[in-house]
């Protein structure tokens, strides 16, 4: 039995890999089916916008070195060996079936009782032949004379005899297979192991010189590539170039020698019956090219309906609060489910076609069988040019030879995915960065005096080209003076120190030190005249001595301990156990914001720099750390030309100069007293500021007198992110209220709120990255739940497990058919010969044609159960989705994008478990429990031998398929320390850069990858042994059955045919299990996925809009309080948006909102909408607390009108109807809510009137459109409350006005709040609320405020923006 029909199914399903579609994973899978396995259906985004592979193969070899060629030259040669020893087997099992057949024909012709053997030849016996002498009269009885005497007379074919002694020729036969196992087994360990380790040494080769390379890019190349996709690269992107030129060329090699060895037999062997296989092979070919075709269309079409639910459903995701405040979620889920149709449809199709054509391949390789064998034994019986064996030998090689054909090209995809990974990762490599910061070049200046100028410089980031940051800067700083940068956000203060760095080059205009252009400056020099601190110090996971050493190489402690204790850091470090050998933890992590910033300015001293460049170094701290640092600061400043950029007045005050910065400009420039009296940009900065601190110190005495530590409340919940870091934070906080805010923490732009929780950002990015790792993390689903989803599809599952237990059966019938066809070689008599040819080659013939109804039967049954439950987890997802809190869409990890590809993928990938995974089950099953059963029934006693074996043969099969997939995926875990510290320099390489440090973390990441490489080198002997082991299975096994086989048929006179039909049965079938167990890969992600869905279908949303508990009341006025309201959004907890808001609004009065952006006036209409409850505090409606009231109510009260309008892409009359989801609107109704709107008239005048799409995102229509169809949203309402956030904002003045008056007749009779920038707009309000970090710090009519002569007064009086 050769393995040319033990490997019938090994070849690597269409689309096993490109799991863009599924295949139902039971087929045993037609030989050829792979040749076309390169249409990829899956496009890798890349390859859209140029040739995406621009690598040559040989290239991708460019950094080997002598010896691995050698090593690949060696490993290469083996593969040659190997690839040509399955074909050598084939000329061993043709000998050995004709050994078989001779000795069963002399068996046959000896049982003839007149036949015996005389001298070797078989001969009629003397008796019978004497009795009738030719030379003698003829007797008178011519009667005596029967048939068989006549038969007599015609002499016997010389048949030799008694030479052949089966047993022998078995155990010689057994050798030649032990002799071919033992040199595959050392071939494949050799080409296997040599080609991993040639490849580990060049994939690290070429870690080291991207890393690099990387490491000395300018910054403006970080801007644009993201640190995301660099770590990608490093992992993933060297690791498809590793499976390209590791074990998969190998493969390649041996796949391909066995191709053209197995036609080289076939031609010189039997050229004929070659010909006669080769001419019908097209139509497999041509079977399997148009299957491919066929599911690479369909798929795209699937993906095509799909994309349509995907749009809706992003579009649905990322306006996710105007879906909640006007209730849309039923509605959405109804619109998601319909377009969800068009896809199962066209998905149910793929599965027909695939099961059609995996038939049609079926059909054709039976119908192939029965023509060869029908032919091939005329050519055997008629003809007599072949020996059975050769027939065998022919047909296999033929067969063998195609089949490895069609398992080499899975490596071409191999090796296009690495030729496509290495075209990014070799031009980076090869790229030379513009602003080199390890050459040696530029000039080093003797005496450095510290003057910097900037003479008209023009900046935009590479990033964005199009936004200017700087216009025309001209700036100068005298050396040894302390100059103060300020402004608003975005007027390019830290870009003019990231130039001052040379961080960037400026477009125009130059930057000099000391009057030479820093360009012509060295640049490790140049950064190393300078010390940062920023506002987010970055500290490296080391020891605090470590990070401090940073700061300049080789610095004694000595200098450690006296930049720690100017920069007042000494005592801290002093007071911890490990002093200064404690580990600062990821980021910083295990430090308060105030240590960092303390151990930052260390490490800036420790440089001793020339210049100082303070970037809000002070801005994240809470007041009295803030007060010691920056007392540390004045200290350092003496005698170096200092650059601060800052917010809080006590920071700026004692200035030498303040320069302030508008729109990429210095427009002022003075002392303090001097530029307050210009009322320019400092002057509106510092103004609202004071204003805010005031109120916020008379609250904090309040608290403090009335009780001991309020601020245990405020810490709950910022305490419970990190318990580390409670206890310092309490501490701070109560040493805090001691130090009652003196005025020192006048905050210039409010955009931090009070610092009790100066949780610094890095702990919650590390909080954030702790969940993402816990998230990856799920348990796989248990299959019942899965299949309690899938229940009502059970008829479709019965059938296709009816259909795949027929096709499990196919393996051991063919096992069956082609022991026969041997059988009938050794029968004497032609006219029976025949006949039994016909008929075994007629029921090869039936067994396709059932095979092809039943594959067909299969695929369609479980693509329908699957596409079923595929769309019905979508809806469930989607629905489960919408009905999260808001808060739940804030972070991060539930993007639009991420929840939208996770209802694509997740959900599709869930049917790998149920329908095509049964489907397997059961056909693996049948397969075996047929072939076993049958060998029983032959012959137990060789049954039981090679069943000692179907272990061994079934993990060959699965590692075979694991090959198919390549083994070379590097070692991840070794690969994570080197990950760390790319990932850390990755993440932080602007510290790292204005450090001067890109080769010490260059040479940390090289020698980090030693272990990688090392681990790869083990990985290599146990892959070859593996691969090795499974490559020799197969010959063992058979050498030891035909060994006992060949005892059998001599001792026990077993017939020979079925030595061969229980040896290829359970030997077929044993690697169909292997394969079968190696789809699992697919059934765990479906798990996993499935385990992921159902987290979120099973997640309670802490405000469930489903649920019907909840207040709800009938005469809804509208009256709303706010008392003491505290906040902080989840995904920011160390920001304190509202800090105890006081206000309310009667019911059809107007209240207005003014202050600066980020003093929390959007997020106090948030809460009321419920989006968001309080941390503390409560919202009461009509006097009930808003979180017992039920949240479909009260929004269905609400009607909100915010700056941006989201409108969704269909009509004007849906968006209008949109309003009220709750029931049918009529279009009378809509024209109405036009016409108050002020819409009527301009809709009228479009050629589609109400029908006229908006676009996605209102793109068709202008801002004004676009704001009055929310209007008329909002009204169609009827809401009794109404929310205007920024409503007309975003508008000119003309279009303002319409809408100003549409909003006013809106807001008769109703509870308004109005969030507004603009005075005219709010004037006429019941009640104008100014707030300032999160409180409000006056109130009362228009009037009113300009009589208290407060921030409002100066607002309105010095006409400066309020935001």
């Amino acid at each position: 039995m050769p393995t040319g029909s033990v490997r019938l199914q090994s070849i690597k399903r269409l689309g096993q890999d490109n799991h863009s579609y599924d295949v139902s994973d039971d087929e045993p899978s037609g030989s050829y089916m792979t040749m076309t396995n390169s249409n990829k259906g899956s496009k890798t985004p890349e390859d859209s916008e140029k040739p995406a592979i621009r690598v040559g193969f040989f290239q991708l070899f460019r950094f080997a070195t002598c010896k691995d060629v050698a090593m690949m030259v060696v490993g290469g040669v083996c593969a040659m060996l190997h690839g040509s020893a399955q074909p050598l087997m084939l000329l061993v099992f043709g000998m050995l079936t004709d050994t078989f057949i001779e000795y069963d024909v002399e068996l046959n012709e000896l049982r003839d009782d007149r036949k015996e053997c005389v001298n070797n030849t078989i001969v009629w016996k003397r008796n019978y032949t004497e009795a009738y002498d030719p030379a003698a009269p003829p007797p008178t009885g011519w009667g005596l004379i029967n048939n068989s005497t006549w038969e007599m007379l015609t002499p016997l074919r010389p048949l030799r005899c008694g030479i052949l002694d089966i047993e022998h020729e078995m155990t010689l036969f057994a050798f030649y297979y032990v002799g071919i196992g033992v040199a595959v087994f050392l071939l494949g360990y050799l080409q296997i192991s040599l080609w991993v380790r040639s490849a580990a040494k060049q994939v690290q080769l070429i870690r080291k010189l991207y890393f690099s390379k990387v490491m000395r890019m300018e910054i403006g190349w970080f801007d644009c590539t993201s640190v995301g996709e660099l770590n990608t690269r490093l992992s993933d992107d060297i690791n498809k170039i590793n499976d390209a030129i590791a074990d998969q060329v190998s493969i390649f090699i041996q796949r391909f020698t066995t191709f053209i060895c197995g036609f080289c037999i076939g031609f010189v062997k039997g050229w004929k019956l070659t010909l006669v296989i080769v001419a019908v092979s097209p139509l497999i070919g041509l079977g399997a090219g148009l299957m491919a075709w066929f599911v690479a269309k369909l798929t795209g079409m699937e993906l095509q309906a799909y994309a349509k639910a995907g749009a809706v459903a992003d579009e649905v995701l990322s306006s996710i609060r105007t879906v909640a405040a006007f209730g849309g979620e039923q509605k959405e889920v109804q619109r998601y489910d319909r377009n969800l149709v068009s896809a199962q449809q066209w998905g149910i199709r793929r599965g027909l076609i695939m099961g059609f054509f995996t038939g049609y391949l079926w059909l054709i390789i039976f119908l192939c069988y029965a023509l060869a064998f029908w032919y091939g034994s005329t050519l055997v019986v008629g003809a007599q040019e072949y020996t059975p064996g050769t027939l065998l030998q022919v047909f296999f090689g033929v067969l063998v030879a195609a089949m490895n054909l069609g398992q080499a090209s899975p490596c071409l995809e191999a090796f296009a995915a690495g030729r496509g990974a290495a075209t990014m990762i070799f031009e980076t490599i090869d790229r030379e960065p513009e602003i080199d910061c390890l050459s040696e070049a530029g000039y080093k200046l003797d005496r450095v005096k510290g003057d910097i100028e900037f003479h008209n410089v023009t900046f935009h980031y590479p990033s964005r080209p199009e936004v200017k940051i700087l216009d025309q800067l001209n700036v100068a700083v005298k050396s040894g003076e302390t100059t103060a940068f300020v402004g608003p956000s975005g007027a390019g203060k830290s870009t003019a120190i990231q130039l001052i760095q040379r961080f960037y080059d400026p477009k125009e205009g130059m930057v000099t030190l000391d009057g030479h252009d820093i360009r012509g400056l060295n640049i490790q020099w140049l950064r190393s005249l300078m010390g940062i601190v920023e506002q987010e110090p970055v500290l490296f996971a080391t020891t605090i001595a470590e990070n401090i050493r940073y700061g300049r190489p080789g610095v004694t402690m000595e200098d450690i301990i006296t930049a720690t204790k100017e920069a007042n850091a000494y005592n801290f470090i002093m007071d911890l156990p490990q002093k200064f050998e404690t580990l600062v933890g990821e980021g910083g992590g295990q430090m308060s914001g105030g240590q960092k910033q303390r151990i930052a300015i260390a490490r800036a001293l420790v440089r001793n720099p020339r210049i100082l460049l303070l970037d809000m170094a002070t801005s994240a701290l809470d007041n009295e750390s803030e007060a010691v640092v920056q007392e540390a600061l004045d200290k350092v400043r003496m005698g170096r030309t200092t650059i601060s950029i800052a917010h809080r007045l006590s920071t700026i005050k004692n200035a030498d100069v303040i320069v302030g910065f508008e729109h990429g400009r210095a427009v002022e420039r003075g002392k303090h007293a001097e530029l307050l009296e210009r009322k320019g940009v400092y002057f509106t900065l510092v103004t609202l500021q004071s204003q805010g601190d005031k109120a916020l110190n008379e609250k904090t005495q309040k608290k403090s007198d009335g009780e001991d530590h309020p601020e245990k409340l405020n810490l709950s919940r910022a305490g419970s992110y990190r318990s580390s870091l409670r206890a310092s934070v309490r501490q701070r906080s109560r040493s805090q209220l001691s130090n009652l805010i003196p005025e020192s923490s006048v905050n210039m732009a409010g955009e931090i709120g009070p610092r009790t929780y100066s949780l610094s950002k890095p702990e919650v990015s590390k909080n954030t990255t702790l969940d993402e790792e816990e998230e990856e993390a799920v348990e796989p689903a248990p299959v019942a739940r899965i299949l309690k989803y899938n229940a009502p599809e059970w008829p479709y599952m019965l059938f296709g497990s009816f259909g795949a237990a027929i096709n499990g059966g196919v393996n051991p019938v063919y096992a069956l058919l082609f022991s026969q066809i041997l059988a009938t070689f050794s029968i004497t008599d032609p006219d029976v010969q025949t006949r039994e040819i016909n008929n075994i080659c007629t029921f090869f013939v039936m067994v396709g044609v059932v095979s092809f109804f039943t594959q067909m039967l299969q695929g369609y049954a479980f693509s329908k159960s699957g596409e079923l439950l595929t769309r019905r987890l979508r809806r469930l997802g989607f629905h489960a989705m919408l009905g999260q809190e808001i808060g739940w869409f804030d972070d991060h990890r539930n993007s639009p994008g991420a929840l939208t590809t996770r209802l694509a993928t997740d959900a599709s990938q869930v049917q790998g478990a149920t329908g095509s995974q049964i489907g397997m089950i059961v056909n693996s099953l049948t397969n075996i429990g047929v072939a076993v059963i049958m060998s029983f029934c032959f012959s137990w006693k060789l049954t039981l031998l090679i069943l000692c074996f179907l272990p061994f043969i079934g993990l060959s099969g699965a590692f075979q398929a694991r090959m198919l997939t390549g083994f070379a995926k590097q070692d991840k875990v070794a690969m994570e320390s080197a990950g760390r510290i790319s990932g850390e320099a990755l993440n932080n390489i602007r510290t790292i850069a204005g450090l001067g440090k890109e080769r010490s973390f260059v040479e940390m990441y090289n020698a980090q990858l030693d272990m990688p490489y090392q681990a790869a080198l083990k990985k290599a002997n146990v892959y070859g042994a593996c691969y090795g082991f499974a490559q020799c299975v197969v010959f063992f096994t058979n050498s030891a059955s035909y060994k006992f086989g060949g005892y059998l048929v001599r001792q026990e006179g077993l017939h020979f045919s079925l030595v061969f039909r229980v040896i290829s049965a359970i030997v077929t079938s044993g690697t169909a299990l292997g394969r079968a167990s190696s789809y699992t890969p697919d059934y765990a992600k479906a798990k996993i996925s499935a385990a992921r869905f159902f987290q979120l279908l099973d997640r309670v949303p802490q405000i469930s809009v489903y649920s019907g508990k909840g207040d709800k009341w009938d005469n809804f006025k509208g009256n709303l309080d706010f008392i003491d309201c505290k906040f902080t959004y989840p995904t920011r907890p160390d920001i304190q948006v509202l800090n105890g808001l006081n206000v309310s609004v009667k019911p059809g009065e107007t209240l207005a909102f003014v202050g600066s952006s980020g003093c929390g006036k959007s997020t106090s209409i948030q809460l009321l909408e419920r989006f968001y409850d309080p941390d503390h505090g409560k919202v009461l409606i009509d006097g009930h607390d808003s979180t017992h009231v039920n949240v479909s109510f009260l929004r269905s009260k609400i009607g909100i009108v915010s700056q941006e309008p989201i409108l969704f892409d269909c009509s004007i009359a849906e968006n209008i109807k949109y309003g009220d989801n709750s029931r049918e609107i009529g279009m009378d109704e809509v024209t109405a809510a036009a016409k108050k709107a002020q819409l009527h008239d301009f809709v009228m005048s479009l050629p589609e009137k109400y029908e006229t799409n908006v676009g996605a995102q209102g793109s068709q229509l202008s801002r004004g459109q676009k704001q009055r169809i929310a209007i008329a949203r909002a009204i169609i309402r009827d809401p009794r409350i109404l929310l205007l956030d920024e409503a007309t904002s975003a508008l000119d003045t003309e279009s303002e006005k319409t809408v100003q008056d549409a909003l006013d007749k809106a807001r008769e009779g109703r509870t308004c709040i109005v969030i507004a920038h603009r005075l005219s707009t709010i004037q006429n309000s019941n009640i104008i609320a100014v707030m300032s970090r999160g409180i409000v710090i006056e109130k009362g009519t228009h009037s009113q405020l300009m009589d208290l002569n407060g921030a409002y007064h100066k607002l309105v009086t010095t006409g400066a923006p309020i935001s």
